[in-house]
C-alpha cells in the first residue's frame, strides 16, 4: 500500500472504527500530542547513556502504553475496547512511590533542568499536561473518552517529575531550586499558598 493516501489534503483524518474527523478537532488534538510525547519519550531513550541503559526497557514499555492512550482517544464511543487499563496506573504509582522514596527530600519547586536525561524527561513531563489538557478538553464537547486513560495520562506526569529527579540524583547532579518558591510538598501547608 502506499504510504500516502491523499484523504487529509482536504484537512479530514480517519478515526478508528470508520469514522472521520476534521484535523483541528479535539479529539485529534488529543490523540495528535500523546503521539508528539511519545515521540519526546523516544528522543529521551534514544539519548540514554551507558550507564543509564537500566532505563531502556522500562521506558519502551511506557511507550507502548502511550501508543495505546493515544489509539483509545482516537477511538469514539468505545468502538473497539480500550486498551488504558487500571493496572498500568498501578505500575505507574508504585514506580511514582519508588522514585520519589529514593531521592532527596524537598520542599520547593526545582527547576527542569540537570542531566540531559534529566531535562529531556521534564520534556516528556512538560508534553504529557500538554497532552492532558487536549484530553480533557474531549470531555467539554461531551465526547466518549476512556477515564482510565485520563488517569494514565495524570499519573504519567507525576511518573517524569520523579524519575527525572531520580535521574539527577543517581547522576551525583545537584537540582537547582526555584528562588521565589513556597513550601510546596509538604501537605500540612494551607493549599492557598500555592496560589
Amino acid at each position: 500500500m502506499s504510504i500516502y493516501t491523499r484523504y487529509g489534503d482536504q484537512g479530514y483524518t480517519k478515526l478508528v472504527g470508520g469514522g472521520r474527523a476534521k484535523k483541528s478537532a479535539p479529539r485529534v488534538q488529543a490523540y495528535g500530542s500523546i503521539d508528539t510525547l511519545n515521540a519526546q519519550l523516544g528522543l529521551t531513550v534514544a539519548s540514554l547513556k551507558e550507564q543509564e541503559n537500566y532505563l531502556y526497557a522500562e521506558l519502551v514499555q511506557l511507550q507502548q502504553w502511550i501508543f495505546d492512550c493515544g489509539s483509545d482517544f482516537a477511538t469514539p464511543d468505545e468502538k473497539r475496547p480500550y486498551k488504558v487499563e487500571p493496572q498500568m496506573i498501578v505500575w505507574l504509582e508504585e514506580k511514582i512511590d519508588f522514585y520519589w522514596s529514593k531521592s532527596p527530600t524537598i520542599d520547593r519547586f526545582v527547576l527542569p533542568a540537570g542531566t540531559v536525561s534529566s531535562a529531556n524527561l521534564h520534556l516528556c513531563r512538560c508534553f504529557t499536561r500538554e497532552a492532558e489538557r487536549n484530553a480533557v478538553s474531549l470531555l467539554e464537547y461531551d465526547e466518549a473518552v476512556n477515564e482510565e486513560a485520563l488517569r494514565f495520562l495524570n499519573r504519567l506526569s507525576d511518573y517524569f517529575f520523579v524519575l527525572a529527579r531520580w535521574v539527577n540524583s543517581q547522576a551525583g547532579q545537584p537540582e537547582i531550586f526555584y528562588e521565589n518558591s513556597i513550601s510546596v510538598f509538604n501537605r500540612k501547608k494551607n493549599k492557598k499558598e500555592l496560589f
